[in-house]
Order: structure tokens, then sequence, then C-alpha cells
């Protein structure tokens, strides 16, 4: 017999998720499907008065798994935490394994790429850094905020916002937690296991496959744990430096402000779809920091749709800024 069990869903209100569990092969297998409103559970087919709030969300929700592999990859790090308290614990598209001679793999690859990276920021030198005031600004008023810059600047982005973490305040808290979305898959725990050895947080989640859910740990972790979520508003597929909008929905739930980043290097190389940006060693690196976004709780599509192209055109300039400042 299949055990239903039922979860809410944020932020959609009055919507909930479904777990159903049946045995597979000897081993339980979990289907997670949308229900609406006052309705029961619906597997195949649904009528408008008892969906989703559009098929993507139910095709987000609709993922089989087997529990023994998501539980396998539940562990905190010592670096920066483990996974949020989120349906992650129990669901990954992944079938695969986290074995033992996977992991052992994983320990020695992850020395090595951290060393490889470390080394690259190390030849290369912050010459100038742009709006600084910002950042302080938006820590003045709240522990976390919504750092939000193009995937193509994560390099020294990422760096930048490290070095604050590696900061403390007056009280002697940690300036700034900053966290990144790695994907739940055993593939992921190679990406969570270096940003753990580099201070950051880990959020388990894909905004490709369960964009909802991912939001909702978003939530959790800038709200609750006081992590600052990492957001590339045109990752990680694309379309280059297309601005979708769920850096403004977090900031609109969350009352936290968005702040936007670029950065500029002297010479480097443009790598992949998204022109990746990976400076040649000893170039000059510059960084702006945008002033802080806020999004009002109550905000149309409409109103949405502008603050995607005012920020779109807002990064924009900053990397012009950047590039000046070298």
């Amino acid at each position: 017999m299949a055990n239903i069990t039922t979860r809410m869903l944020a932020p959609f209100r009055g919507w909930r998720v479904a777990m159903k569990r049946t045995g597979v092969d000897g081993r339980q297998r979990v289907t997670w499907i949308a229900v609406g409103p006052g309705g029961p559970p619906c597997l195949s087919g649904c009528d408008p008065g008892n969906c989703a709030p559009s098929r993507a969300v139910r095709a987000q929700l609709r993922i089989p798994i087997y529990l023994e592999l998501a539980q396998s990859m539940t562990e905190p790090g010592p670096g920066g935490g483990g996974l949020r308290n989120s349906i992650y614990r129990r669901v990954t598209r992944s079938h695969r394994r986290m074995t033992a001679s996977r992991r052992f793999l994983y320990s020695l690859a992850v020395p090595l790429g951290l060393g490889i990276i470390r080394l690259w920021w190390a030849t290369c030198r912050v010459v100038k850094v742009e709006g600084q005031e910002h950042l302080d600004a938006a820590l003045a008023k709240a522990p976390s905020l919504v750092p939000c810059f193009w995937h193509q600047h994560q390099l020294f982005c990422g760096k930048y916002l490290l070095d604050q973490a590696g900061l403390t305040r007056a009280a002697g808290q940690q300036r700034i937690k900053v966290g990144w979305l790695i994907s739940p898959s055993v593939d992921g725990e190679l990406g969570a296991m270096m940003v753990r050895r580099i201070g950051g947080h880990v959020i388990r989640g894909s905004s490709t496959s369960s964009g909802a859910l991912a939001l909702r740990d978003y939530y959790q972790a800038l709200v609750k744990e006081d992590v600052s979520p990492v957001i590339t508003p045109d990752g990680p597929r694309g379309p280059r430096f297309e601005f979708k909008p769920g850096a403004i929905l977090l900031a609109q739930m969350s009352g936290r402000p968005i702040v936007p980043m670029a950065y500029a290097a002297s010479r480097a190389w443009l790598i992949k779809w998204d022109k990746f940006v990976v400076p040649y060693p000893f170039s000059r690196i510059a960084i702006a920091v945008g002033a802080p976004r806020y999004v009002p709780r109550v905000t149309d599509a409409a109103a949405i749709e502008r603050m995607q192209g005012e920020l779109k055109a807002e990064l924009k300039n900053l990397y012009h800024v950047a590039r000046a400042a070298l």
C-alpha cells in the first residue's frame, strides 16, 4: 500500500507537496507531487481546479528517488554546514551512490582543485574595490543579504565575499556568512566539499530541476540562518546576461536587499557559454559593488519585470565602473 504524507510548500500559499511511498525492488521509492488547496494529490493529469500553479512547478516536484542515496549525502562538513533542513535531505534525481571509492577520489580531487584556485587568486592583485560602503550599509541593517553577479564573474566576486566572511564585526561575530547552491546529486558533493573547505555554506538544491524548492531553501538560509546566498541571475545555463526573477522574488519574500557586484581584469580568457572570466596570471583586478536594492513585499508582475531590466543595466554599469578603475 502506498503511504501518502504532505508538507507545506513555500512560497505557494495553500499548496502542499504530497510524498507517496511505495516499494520498488525491495527498496523504498518516493514521489513528490503537487496538491491543490483542499484537493487530493494527483499523479497523472489534473483539472484546472486541482493542479499546481504551473506545469513547470509540477514537473519540479515530481522527483523519484531512493532514500538511502540522499541520506548518504546529508553529513555536515566542518567548514561551513551541511544541507539545509529541506526536502533535499530525502530527494535527489540521481540514482548513483556515494561509494567509499568515490568519496576517496573526491577527497583527493578537492585539495588539488582548491590549490589551483588559490594559486590563481594569489597571482592576481586586487587593486581597487569600488562601492565597499554599499556592502557596509546593507550589513548594518541586517545580518544577511542577497549577493548578485553574473555567472561569468564568480571567480573574484566570490573571493571578495569570502574575504569579507573572514572579517569579524565589533561583537566578534563573523561579518558575513556566504552560501552557494550546490546540486543534491552525487557529483554535486564534490562542489559541496570545496565550498565547505574555503569557508562557505552549502545550500543543496537545483535551480533548474527544483526551482521552487531551491527558493524555499534559499529563504530559510537567508532569514533563519543569516547566510547570504550567492545568486547568479543568468546561471547556471543561461541565456547569458538575462536577469531571471529568482533574486527579486527572494528579496521580496525575505525583506533582505539585493547587492549587485561585478569585476574586471586587466587581461583574461573568456570561457564557455557565459564567457566565464579567467584572469591571466599576474593580472590586475577591480571589483565594483552596487547600492543595496530592496524589494517591497507588495510587488506586482509588471514591477518585477521592470526591476529585472534595471538590475540587468546595473550589473552592466558596475562592470564598466570596475573596468575604469583598473
